[in-house]
């Protein structure tokens, strides 16, 4: 049956509001940090000098075994606006990822991407140390990692860009990759770590092109599988219906329902993982698993 295959089962998914966020907590979290370290700036501008020395991400740091620094200098940041702006586009991208793809997924994602960003930036780093060189401290790998999920995940949904201006996902996805491939190119904002952002973009991606669905290092799934046609029985009859066949199914047999409407389903589930299907296509797939439960 459908329901046999590995990747129909159904992933950790779960609406907006009937979980904890981990998207939220990842905002307070980082709001914590933000107004402790201010508050150390204004008072203790010592502490907030070795704070930043040892948890912010720098060559020195990882020259001395302080690879903390790759997890630690995500929840750095070096002013208000530098936090409004990543806390803001956190919650923009995160919270559809995560309901797409649940809440603990949505935390490895994201310190996943941070993690990879911090090193695509060491590396440029080491390459081009004066244009790149710089101490490293914020969300925004993290945060562009989960944009580009996000496109990966449903590239022609529509998103409002800081909650005002509509965009499709895959063009700001895009935009920001590009905008950030020139400045690696281009350095001229050299307290940006655009190479970090880069980073992130390929790892969101990588994830829910590979890991998400369990393809890992593998350049496609070589698991070949059996048409799904082949589960039903040889029966042919057709029913008729009220509404139309994309609606319903019903005017198609069995096996040209299977066929039309649900082995491109399946393709799609096979090559991007079930977290790709659109709600209409999640509503087709119960009613194949309707129409073989009746015969």
């Amino acid at each position: 049956m459908i329901d046999d295959r590995d990747y129909m089962r159904q992933p950790e998914y779960h609406p907006a509001g009937r979980f904890r966020s981990v998207t939220v907590l990842l905002i307070v979290v980082n709001l914590v940090v933000f107004v402790l370290t201010e508050i150390c700036r204004a008072y203790k501008p010592e502490l907030y000098s070795g704070i930043f020395q040892y948890c912010a991400l720098s060559k020195e740091g990882l020259s001395n075994g302080w690879l903390w620094q790759y997890l630690t200098f995500q929840f750095l940041h070096v002013g208000p606006w530098h936090f409004i702006f990543n806390m803001v586009a956190l919650f923009m991208f995160g919270r559809p990822v995560e309901e797409r793809i649940g809440s603990r997924r949505l935390l490895l994602v994201y310190l996943a991407c941070g993690v990879v960003g911090g090193v695509f930036q060491t590396i440029l780093g080491v390459i081009f140390p004066a244009t790149h060189g710089a101490e490293v401290a914020g969300a925004s790998a993290g945060v562009f990692g989960l944009l580009a999920a996000l496109a990966a995940l449903e590239p022609e949904g529509e998103i409002l860009i800081f909650f005002v201006l509509p965009s499709k996902i895959k063009y700001l996805a895009w935009s920001a990759a590009l905008v950030a491939m020139f400045y690696v190119i281009v350095p001229a904002q050299p307290g940006i770590a655009h190479a970090a952002h880069l980073g992130g973009m390929a790892m969101g991606i990588f994830y829910v092109r590979q890991i998400l669905p369990g393809h890992w290092f593998q350049l496609k799934n070589p698991v070949r599988r059996e048409s799904p046609r082949a589960l039903v029985a040889a029966g042919k009859g057709k029913t008729k219906s009220r509404g139309s066949a994309a609606e319903t199914g019903e005017e198609f047999s069995t096996d040209e329902f299977l066929q039309k409407e649900v082995d491109p389903i399946l393709d799609k589930i096979s090559a991007r993982g079930i977290q790709s299907l659109t709600a209409r296509e999640r509503e087709t797939l119960e009613k194949a698993r309707a129409k073989m439960a009746k015969r």
